[in-house]
């Protein structure tokens, strides 16, 4: 990415204490960035919040729940009360889900799963934009390949990462004018541990090689970087998209495929 992109810069990661969400963080920081991060759990957050005090980072945590509209409210206020401004936005937190539809007691899950996953990205968004414009600054939801097409065992996290993109997409457009970019990013697979958290009643991992999640931040940081509208992780996965058009019932049978699943 261009050096010294994010210097300086002041950055909310929702989802910050785990995974992808720490990984961008630590990569910020790495860069100049004063870094907020925002997770449900504190000792999670601390040790993440250690990670970006090792590269000399300044750094805030913001323990709450991107499922709360409140808690969002607050954690942007925090960040522009620590850091007098806001320039991006890291709407990662999420997660999964791991059941077959019939096999669900009741659709808890799926509430539970919208309400983090799409709600927690608007309600961050909502409270955070003002000051994003005011930055001309950056938009960044991590979505998944599931927001571009359908995989058995998540119908309702596939369903909250279409609504994610549906959402950040006509924001886009919303936006062209006011300086505010938006980049989706869509991974795959990715070595976060998120499929051991998921909710519901399955069990397994899928097929494949999972990208690791420095290498997915990364990634991600250059899109950003770049202020481009999304980026889709692998060329494969970009193929993929193509087949939908001419054989969808193909992509059909290597979802399930990629996830071991039998109808």
């Amino acid at each position: 990415m261009p050096e010294g992109t994010f210097e300086n810069h002041s950055v909310l990661v929702t989802g910050g204490s785990r995974g992808i969400g720490r990984e961008i963080a630590w990569q910020l920081a790495r860069q100049g960035a004063r870094v907020a991060l925002m997770a449900r759990g504190l000792e999670d957050l601390e040790a993440a919040a250690d990670g970006c005090r090792v590269e000399g980072a300044r750094v805030l945590i913001v323990p709450g729940d991107v499922g709360s509209e409140s808690d969002c409210a607050a954690a942007v206020a925090d960040t522009i009360s620590e850091f007098g401004s806001l320039d991006m936005l890291v709407a990662n937190a999420g997660i999964s889900m791991l059941s077959a539809f019939e096999d669900l007691d009741d659709l808890e899950p799926l509430e539970r799963v919208m309400r983090v996953n799409y709600l927690g990205s608007v309600y961050c968004t909502r409270h955070a934009l003002p000051h994003l414009i005011a930055s001309r600054g950056r938009i960044v939801a991590v979505s998944s390949l599931t927001g571009l097409t359908g995989v058995p065992t998540r119908t309702g996290y596939a369903a909250s990462k279409h609504a994610q993109r549906g959402f950040f997409d006509s924001l886009r457009i919303e936006l062209q004018r006011r300086g505010v970019s938006v980049t989706v990013a869509y991974p795959g697979f990715v070595d976060t541990g998120i499929r051991e958290r998921a909710v519901g009643k399955g069990t397994g991992r899928g097929s494949g090689r999972a990208m690791s999640a420095p290498e997915c931040a990364a990634r991600i940081l250059v899109a950003a970087a770049h202020r481009r509208r999304e980026i889709v992780m692998t060329p494969m996965r970009q193929l993929g998209l193509w087949l939908k058009l001419i054989a969808p019932d193909l992509v059909d049978r290597i979802a399930a495929r990629s996830v071991k699943f039998r109808p």
